[in-house]
């Protein structure tokens, strides 16, 4: 028998550091589909580019739940919603409604396409999530890395939404893992190629519109992480602080750019904090948001 747990533990530790330096999310997914159940999801198209795509995990519920709206990573230029089943697979069981929502990537994904794409996936989110079982009025958004950028732009700079005749009401809250928020000027490829042509570079930064009123936000980042740097979260933070929203960066420790994501598959979130501490911020603000629409009533 301890033969037999030491033999699991150690490909356990394998596959951890085999899916950490290889940092394929399609192989991260198939691994948490070993160790997860299937879901049923539905695909539908937002616009002519393959990329503006998005796929639906239903929820049955006598209630309506809350609807989790997840935006993948991949420096602007890769990236595919359909290998992020694992988010649906291990929050939807917590009673949300997923959404693994796509934009245009590349060339044809340049700001401020990104958040264009964001904005609709955001508001067809609104408009259809009744259908599939959740609440039109509880979104939330998270993203990882270039996706939590997407997230917390489109939150904060209130034009994306508007052009799709909605704002961020309906945001109850924003989980940023390993974000870029504070990164001009430009020093990589990847920022460059997706912003060095805005004239107005200051536009582009999420620091540059942070508001009182904006929606809550969980900015995690790993304190090993070299790709985006944790600064990133500590300057949004400070900003919104600032601003009047008081908000503070949550640093895990030993974790990398990669790692955040592994800690919220199975069977990588064996410490559960990561993945605690990320369902404590969305059950929270869900359920502050449900109270005050109860209460909207009251005041009329």
């Amino acid at each position: 028998m301890l033969l037999l747990a030491g033999l699991i533990l150690l490909a356990l530790g394998s596959f951890y550091l085999w899916a950490r330096q290889s940092q394929s999310v399609a192989s991260l997914d198939r691994i948490d589909g070993w160790f997860t159940h299937p879901r049923h999801r539905l695909h539908f198209s937002l616009g002519p580019d393959p990329a503006q795509q998005l796929f639906v995990y239903p929820n049955k519920s006598v209630e309506p739940l809350p609807v989790l709206v997840f935006i993948h990573g991949g420096s602007w230029k890769s990236g595919d919603p359909a290998d992020y089943g694992f988010i649906a697979r291990n929050f939807a069981p917590q009673g949300y409604v997923v959404i693994l929502a796509g934009y245009r990537l590349g060339p044809k994904g340049r700001f401020p396409a990104m958040l264009e794409d964001t904005a609709a996936a955001v508001a067809w989110a609104h408009a259809n999530a009744a259908r599939y079982g959740g609440d039109p009025n509880r979104i939330l958004l998270m993203g990882h890395s270039a996706g939590a950028y997407n997230a917390a732009m489109v939150a904060l700079d209130p034009q994306w939404l508007a052009r799709q005749g909605m704002n961020s009401d309906p945001i109850a809250g924003v989980v940023g893992l390993a974000g870029p928020y504070d990164f001009y000027p430009f020093t990589t490829d990847a920022a460059r190629q997706a912003f060095g042509g805005w004239p107005r570079p200051a536009e582009t930064q999420p620091i540059n519109f942070a508001r009182r009123d904006a929606p809550p936000m969980l900015l995690l980042t790993g304190g090993d992480d070299t790709t985006v740097r944790p600064r990133n979260s500590a300057a949004l933070a400070r900003a919104l602080t600032a601003a009047g929203l008081p908000t503070e960066p949550g640093v895990l420790e030993g974790i990398g750019h990669a790692g955040i994501l592994l800690r919220l598959a199975k069977p990588f979130d064996l410490s559960h904090a990561t993945k605690d501490r990320v369902l404590a911020f969305l059950a929270e603000r869900s359920d502050s948001a449900r109270a005050s629409a109860l209460v909207q009533p009251l005041k009329r």
